[in-house]
Order: C-alpha cells, then sequence, then structure tokens
C-alpha cells in the first residue's frame, strides 16, 4: 500500500475523489473493506461508511471515526481516511505491522471492526472546496420566520472564491495592517484611518436597503453538533440546535447506525482547528463524572500527548465558549453517555502551537485571544510557511446594494481552518497510530474452557468458562453500563440425542464481565498498596444433563458478538 498514490494525504479531496478511494479499497481487499451508504444529503450525495475486519458482516466489538462534520474541517476527511489505510494494513501478512505495533496486538486488533464515516456532512465540504466561503455545516438555510435581512455568500468578483468584503466607514472598527497586506486588525484608539467595516463577501437578502445586518453564523443553519439527542435543547437555548434531535438527515444516520450498532466502544470525532482532544464531560465537571471513566481517559491522554503531541481536556471545564454554559447536543456526549462509547473529539491542526502562541488558562480562550501581535505573527506564518493561502490583497468593487467596496483579505480554508497539505501526512500518522492504540483496548471474549464430565447414572455434567482478555469491560464505559440496550454475556446450550435436566436453565444471564485495564492514576497501580481485581473477569456456569449425546453452547452478547461450540457428551 503505498502512500505516494494516496492523495488524501497531500490534498484535500471533492466528493468524486473521495468516493474513488473508498471504491479502491472495498474493490482491491473486499475480504475485510465493505463499503456502504449510510445515508444520502439533499443534494444527493451519499454519505460513506467504510467498514474494515474480516467477515464485516459478525458481530464483534467496533470503533468508529468520523470526519468532515463541518464543512470547512476538511482535515477531518483526510486523517479518517488514513485511519482505515491503517486498520487495513493490519490485515495485510506481507507488511509489517504499521507503527512498529508487536505482532501480538496486530492480531487483537483483526478482531476489531472499524467503521469509518470519513465525511458526514458531503454537501457542506464540497461547498467549501468550491467556493469557500463560511459553511457550518451543510450549505444551507432553515427559513426565517421574521423575515430579517441576513447575508447570502455569493462569488461577486468572479475570482471563484468567497472571501471578505470590507466597506470604509468613520465608524468601522477594523484597519489594515502596515506589515501584511490583507490582514485586518480590531481598530484601536489611536489608529490612523482608513476604518473599516467587514461582511462576507455576499448580498444581503431581505434588505431594506438602509440598516445592514451583522452576519450571523449559526441564526439560520444548523450546526451538525448541536444536533444529537444527549441533553438537545432547542433554539435560542441552543444556537444551532435544528429544529429537533436527528432532524437533518446526515445526524439522523449516524443516529440510526449507531443505534442499530450496539458494538460499537471508542468513538473518535474528527474537528478542526486547534490541536487538542475534547473529551467528557461536556456538561459538567470532572467531579460528577465517573471516576473509573476519568480514569481511562487519563491512559488516553497519555497516547495523545505521546503520538500526536496535543493535550486533552475536559469539554466542560476548557471548552465552553461561555463559563458554566455546556454545549447542548454534542456527538461526543451522545456517544459516551448514550451509547456507551469511550469517546472523544479531536480538533486537528495545532495553529496555535505553530504561531507560538502562549496557552490560556482555559484552551477555548485561545479563539478568542489572539492579540494584534498574535495575528501579525499568524500573517508571517502565513507568508513563510503557507505560501500566502490565508492573506491575499484587496480589490475594488462595486457592491450592487452597498456601492463602492473592496474584496479580498482573508480565506482561512487552508491555514487557518485546515493546515497545509505539506503537513498532512504528519497529522494522518499521528492520529492513525493513536486511534490503533485506543482500538487496542477493546473488550476480547473468549471460552477458555468447555467440558463434560461423568457424574454415573447417566448424567454428565457440563461446565463452561468464559473470561474477557480485554482491557475495557464488557459493558464498555461506566456511564452507560446500565442502558437497557447494554445486554449482559448470556450463555445457552442446545442439546441433541440428550437433555437438559431442567431446560428452563438452557439461557444464563453471566452479568459482565471487567477487563484488565484500569486506566491511569489507580492506587490499585500504586507500590505502596498493588493489587489486582481478582477473577471479576472470567465466569464459570454448569447445566446438568442426562443421556449421551451433543451439546452446542452459544454464550454473547449483541455488544461482544456471538461464539459457539460443540462437544460430545459422553
Amino acid at each position: 500500500m503505498d502512500d505516494e498514490k494516496t492523495s488524501f494525504r497531500h490534498g484535500y479531496l471533492d466528493y468524486q475523489a473521495l468516493t474513488r478511494q473508498l471504491r479502491q479499497w472495498a474493490d482491491t481487499y473486499p475480504e475485510f473493506a465493505h463499503l456502504h451508504s449510510i445515508g444520502t444529503t439533499p443534494e444527493g450525495r451519499e454519505i460513506w461508511m467504510l467498514t474494515v475486519g474480516s467477515e464485516p458482516q459478525r458481530i464483534r466489538p467496533a470503533v468508529w471515526v468520523d470526519g468532515n462534520m463541518h464543512g470547512a474541517e476538511l482535515a477531518g476527511s483526510s486523517v479518517a481516511l488514513a485511519v482505515a489505510q491503517a486498520a487495513l494494513r493490519l490485515h495485510q501478512d506481507a507488511e509489517p505491522p504499521p507503527f512498529g505495533l508487536p505482532e501480538h496486538v496486530r492480531e487483537r486488533l483483526r478482531e476489531v471492526l472499524f467503521h469509518i464515516c470519513p465525511r458526514m456532512s458531503p454537501d457542506g465540504a464540497e461547498a467549501m472546496l468550491t467556493r469557500g466561503g463560511f459553511v457550518r455545516s451543510a450549505p444551507r438555510d432553515r427559513p426565517a420566520a421574521d423575515n430579517r435581512p441576513r447575508w447570502r455568500p455569493q462569488d461577486l468578483d468572479g475570482d471563484g472564491i468567497c472571501r471578505y468584503l470590507r466597506v470604509r466607514d468613520n465608524a468601522g472598527d477594523f484597519v489594515e495592517s502596515q506589515r501584511h497586506p490583507g490582514l485586518m486588525l480590531p481598530r484601536r484608539v489611536e489608529d490612523p484611518p482608513p476604518y473599516w467595516k467587514l461582511y462576507p463577501e455576499g448580498v444581503i437578502e431581505d434588505w431594506d436597503g438602509e440598516h445592514i445586518p451583522e452576519p450571523e453564523m449559526l441564526r439560520y443553519t444548523t450546526d451538525f453538533n448541536r444536533n444529537f439527542p444527549w441533553s438537545w435543547q432547542p433554539e435560542p437555548e441552543q444556537m444551532g440546535a435544528g429544529d429537533y434531535p436527528g432532524s437533518e438527515p446526515e445526524t439522523r444516520s449516524i443516529i440510526e447506525f449507531a443505534t442499530s450498532h450496539p458494538n460499537l466502544y471508542a468513538w473518535l470525532n474528527l474537528h478542526t482547528f486547534g490541536g487538542v482532544f475534547i473529551r467528557p464531560l461536556i456538561d459538567g465537571p470532572d467531579n460528577r463524572m465517573d471516576q473509573g471513566d476519568l480514569a481511562l481517559y487519563r491512559q488516553l491522554a497519555a497516547w495523545a500527548e505521546e503520538l500526536v503531541g496535543y493535550p486533552t481536556v475536559s469539554g466542560y471545564e476548557e471548552f465552553t465558549y461561555e463559563p458554566d454554559t455546556p454545549l447542548r447536543g454534542d456527538l461526543t456526549d451522545y456517544a459516551y453517555h448514550q451509547r456507551g462509547c469511550l469517546a472523544q473529539v479531536c480538533e486537528l491542526w495545532d495553529l496555535f502551537h505553530r504561531i507560538g502562541q502562549p496557552k490560556p488558562k482555559r484552551f477555548v480562550d485561545h479563539y478568542t485571544g489572539l492579540s494584534r501581535n498574535d495575528m501579525e505573527r499568524l500573517a508571517r506564518w502565513d507568508a513563510e510557511h503557507n505560501g500566502h493561502r490565508v492573506f491575499g490583497r484587496w480589490q475594488p468593487l462595486q457592491h450592487p446594494q452597498l456601492g463602492s467596496a473592496e474584496v479580498g483579505g482573508a480565506d482561512p480554508r487552508i491555514g487557518i481552518w485546515n493546515p497545509p497539505p505539506e503537513l498532512l501526512p504528519e497529522i494522518c500518522d499521528g492520529i492513525a497510530a493513536y486511534w490503533l492504540r485506543v482500538a487496542a483496548l477493546l473488550p476480547h471474549l473468549e471460552i477458555e474452557e468447555l467440558r463434560c464430565t461423568a457424574l454415573g447414572g447417566g448424567h454428565f455434567e457440563l461446565q463452561l468458562t468464559v473470561a474477557n482478555h480485554g482491557y475495557l469491560p464488557s459493558h464498555g464505559v461506566n456511564a452507560a453500563r446500565d442502558r437497557p440496550w447494554n445486554a449482559p454475556i448470556r450463555a445457552r446450550v442446545e442439546t441433541a440425542q440428550c437433555q437438559l435436566r431442567e431446560t428452563q436453565s438452557a439461557q444464563r444471564d453471566l452479568g459482565h464481565l471487567d477487563g484488565w485495564g484500569r486506566g491511569l492514576g489507580e492506587g490499585a497501580h500504586m507500590p505502596w498498596y498493588q493489587r489486582s481485581r481478582g477473577t471479576s473477569h472470567r465466569i464459570t456456569t454448569r447445566w446438568l444433563i442426562e443421556g449421551e449425546g451433543r451439546a452446542t453452547v452459544s454464550v454473547g452478547n449483541p455488544r461482544l458478538g456471538m461464539l459457539t461450540r460443540t462437544i460430545n457428551i459422553r
């Protein structure tokens, strides 16, 4: 598998190219790559899902990766494809395990299903690639009940890109940098004119000819990451919430897939930008989080720092835009609380680190904390390391509504919202190596022993011992252990030419089994009192059988899959 021929590692793919890559893998590796659509967008594009693993229809523990939930965040698709490529490599005997993994880890990972949805919003990504501007999730607006005027993106100068408009105004709140043409800076008291107002390149719908509206990022559009069922709140309590949870076909397709696939144990939701992993809780502080789950996330944080170089932060404590105001309808919260997954966001692309911005007290403050010096440092980085992709010169324009104006300024697609393509291979490798490590934590059910013991008088004891040899417990994260769908492990026996002494005991609930892992920061690991849980990872059950014949035992549940073994009774 030649990295040089995988274009997603060196650029951003449109819908046709992404589809071509996925179909190529499915055609080349039909024994362990299965491609199907989980939904169709309003513009007629498929929401592709690539499942990687031998016998992809056989149920067993699985992980999920999605990218490009937000239209502008194209790097998520490239990185999701890199995870898919790494998963495919696990099944190629001629190649060594990817990223130097030991052979026994590769063997365990071959039993994990990887569900990869590289582009949750193909309509949004296509709009970004073809015209630019700002698209939060998808390029469609909800109708406005109040008919207020609003900005609509439009390429006014015919260059194929929507950038910005600036209009000279003595009350303007921006000035242009003297050092970096195209960079607009917030106005200071001592700044001399000219002063400017900034708007998106476009036109004003329902304009009264007098009052220019402020551009509103989420007033008329649904943010997919506010449209999931857990803790969903309607507007205006949560901007971008949509009409109801799953109101958008893209989010509804994800919800339906996750609900019908309870075997998901880990979930990676790829965004840009920032260079940070965001973990639950999204809606509360760490002292309200299950402490066992928190220890698991500490282990993930250690690997994230080691393999990717990104810190990990609490969604509530370091990523709420307003203090004590959690985001509602978030996908990670849904995956963690409602689907029992070890779930997290990764904001790809560590731009703040690259430009040398100091770390603020709360990571989210990076996004509002750039000083004018930081902005000029960003423009200098754009010139020296990004080929002037972001900041362009202003050109005069006669706007059809506002009259004399200028068009140009920032195109944040490559260099702000997404990394330069030259950096993609490094980012792809880091996240893929990290996610394989996380996938290796999944529970792994094994039948350790199935034996028949003669008791005399034509009676036999059938003994079954099953164990979880994986890191995680069979129920996944503790937050969702008691969900009704999170079924216990069940064992069932069927007989031929012999019979159970008590037929009502053919099926047994065995409960859940612990894994061997505890995360990091557990007192049981400390050298002053090290201890194991005992045998809570293993359970034995017995049946009494009359007569000779055969018995077939099945054990498992909808998350772990089923193991079946037949034994002679004699």
